[in-house]
């Protein structure tokens, strides 16, 4: 007797995701596409450069520094926390723009990797003139679908860097206030 494998519908490999409800998140952001939602991070320090991000009901994030920043290497370092927010946003819009599309998605997987000067040793170092963050963020994308193109692969990735919050944030300006 011979076995079927059957795949899992619009997903290959990964987890599925809940078709009817993105059909229905596409439907709620085209009925009211003014909507702003509000989202929280308090952040508590730990001790030396250890901190506890809670977020919604969820257990802590934590962000440390590696130890050539003084830090235990705990977890990742606030850049690195960035560069993984911004790889899991394009994953998340590469992952629904493709299963809105009807794809199977066999495999996904981002490389990210980003380039800043550290010496102004968060404002304590070396302050000359120069740039702080990230100068350049380089992102490789290896996505395989079912039955679909490379030219239509590297279309969705354009769309998807487009509407992705963290990428936009990465590159447009933003308000930023910071007080007592």
């Amino acid at each position: 007797m011979t076995a079927v494998v059957q795949k899992t519908v619009l997903t290959g490999c990964l987890a599925p995701i809940d078709k009817n409800g993105l059909e229905q998140l596409i439907a709620n952001g085209k009925a009211n596409p003014k909507v702003v939602k509000t989202l929280k991070c308090k952040t508590v320090a730990e001790g030396k450069f250890r901190h506890a991000n809670y977020i919604r009901n969820l257990p802590p994030y934590i962000v440390d520094e590696p130890p050539g920043l003084l830090g235990d290497d705990t977890a990742p370092n606030p850049s690195e926390a960035s560069l993984a927010a911004l790889g899991s946003c394009l994953a998340v819009g590469l992952h629904a723009n493709a299963v809105h599309r009807g794809w199977i998605v066999n495999k996904l997987e981002l490389e990210l990797e980003g380039d800043l000067n550290i010496t102004a040793v968060w404002g304590t170092g070396d302050m000359s003139d120069k740039p702080v963050g990230f100068t350049d963020v380089r992102v490789k994308v290896d996505m395989d679908c079912e039955g679909v193109s490379q030219d239509e692969i590297d279309a969705l990735v354009a769309h998807v860097k487009k509407w992705s919050p963290v990428a936009n944030t990465f590159t447009r300006p933003v308000n930023l206030e910071v007080g007592i």
